[in-house]
């Protein structure tokens, strides 16, 4: 996967770019087409962060980099609830610029930063990030923690519903006993009207492609799941789920635990 979004990141940092960072959507598999596919109305807002979003609908959307860099007084109430939940050796896992890594430094925490980005491995150091590693999460290997940390929708990494099940398998396996998952996402159930789709992939799996000085990422797909949907792969999964905060729009933060 071409690293745009390191890219980007890193010339944001640098102060080397003033181009834009642009997320292209779509709700159908656009890696088993020939052409771009249509791009639905109902994925107009993505995993954009709601303070980034336009009010009208279309085939992209800008992802403004300054929101990675986000200081401890900047970032939104749910952010800063979640970092208050997290307790002994925490694994910041898709870490990103590095923010809420460093942050929970401020803290006096003793936490390791995750991102499968060599540039944003380098960024992160370099603003000050003590502990780094540059890997795949479905492929890290040593080391247990107590919490395990996503923010930003960062959940959206398992892909599709498949795939979070097999994020709660390595999950488990890296928690230490008595540890915790805690990570945000949303429903988006909301953005189709009453119209949810009624065959082929769950409605809250999205591709998205990265886009940035006229260059493309590979398309990937990212998950928003649903209240009821998580609770019910968690328990057949053998997790507990615990609410923590609801910040409205159908967007929440929960801790789970492996039974």
């Amino acid at each position: 996967m071409n690293d745009i979004l390191g890219e980007a990141m890193t010339a944001y940092d640098q102060r080397r770019s003033a181009a834009k960072l642009w997320v292209n959507y779509t709700l159908r598999d656009p890696r088993s087409r020939g052409r771009r596919p249509d791009i639905s109305e109902a994925a107009t807002e993505g995993h954009i962060p709601p303070e980034t979003r336009r009010s009208s609908p279309g085939p992209r959307e800008e992802m403004p980099v300054k929101i990675y860099f986000r200081n401890s007084n900047d970032m939104p109430e749910l952010e800063w609830v979640a970092l208050q939940q997290c307790r002994g050796r925490i694994l910041d896992i898709g870490a990103g610029a590095g923010s809420h890594a460093l942050a929970l430094q401020q803290l006096g925490q003793d936490v390791t930063a995750l991102d499968i980005s060599p540039m944003l491995v380098r960024l992160m150091k370099n603003r000050g990030v003590r502990k780094v590693i540059c890997e795949d999460f479905f492929k890290l290997k040593g080391g247990r923690y107590d919490t395990l940390l996503l923010l930003m929708n960062g959940i959206g990494l398992a892909g599709n519903l498949d795939g979070l099940r097999r994020f709660l398998t390595k999950a488990r396996k890296l928690l230490r006993p008595g540890g915790q998952l805690i990570f945000d996402s949303s429903d988006i159930a909301y953005l189709y009207r009453g119209r949810l789709p009624k065959t082929g992939e769950y409605y809250g799996a999205i591709f998205y492609q990265y886009e940035y000085r006229r260059r493309q990422s590979d398309w990937f797909q990212w998950l928003f799941i649903d209240r009821k949907t998580l609770r019910k792969i968690l328990t057949e999964e053998g997790w507990s789920v615990e609410p923590v905060y609801d910040s409205g729009r159908e967007h929440y933060l929960v801790r789970c635990r492996p039974d």
